[in-house]
C-alpha cells in the first residue's frame, strides 16, 4: 500500500500539519515564522548582491552607487543613476524583470506560514466540496 504523505522538505519531514492535525503550539509557530523569515532574509541579500554585482561591473557604477541602485529596482522604486553602455541597460532591464519576480517570491516565502495557519485554523477548504458543504 502506498502512503502519501504531502510535501515534503529534503529532510524527509512535512513544511506543514495536515488539516486533522492540531495546530502547532504558538512557541513552535514562532520558530516557524523565524525560519521562513531567515530564508527570505537570505533571498533578498542574494538578490541585492547580484545587483549590486552586475551595477558594478556591467552599469560602470561605484559599489555605493550600484548598491542604492540594485536596492531601489528590488523595492519597485526605479533606478537613480543613469546606465550608458549597453551591457549596463541590457543588465537593468533583466534585473528590473528579476526584481519583479523576485519581490513577489520573498513576500510569498514570508507569508507562507501565515496563511497556513489561517487556513490550517479555520479549516478552510478551498474547491473542495460544495459550497458551505460539511468539511471531510
Amino acid at each position: 500500500m502506498v502512503q502519501v504523505t504531502g510535501p515534503t522538505s529534503r529532510f524527509g519531514r512535512r513544511l506543514f500539519e495536515r488539516r486533522h492535525e492540531p495546530l502547532l503550539p504558538p512557541r513552535k509557530f514562532v520558530h516557524r515564522v523565524a525560519r521562513y523569515a531567515s530564508f527570505a532574509g537570505l533571498l533578498v541579500v542574494g538578490s541585492l548582491g547580484l545587483g549590486i554585482l552586475g551595477y558594478h561591473v556591467w552599469g560602470g557604477l561605484a559599489w555605493l552607487d550600484a548598491l542604492v541602485n540594485a536596492s531601489m529596482i528590488l523595492t519597485g522604486m526605479g533606478p537613480v543613476d543613469p546606465i550608458t553602455s549597453v551591457a549596463g541597460k541590457l543588465f537593468e532591464s533583466f534585473y528590473a524583470l528579476f526584481s519583479g519576480v523576485a519581490f513577489l517570491s520573498i513576500v510569498a516565502v514570508l507569508f507562507a506560514p501565515v496563511a497556513h495557519r489561517f487556513l490550517h485554523r479555520f479549516h478552510l477548504e478551498l474547491g473542495d466540496g460544495p459550497a458551505g458543504g460539511k468539511p471531510r
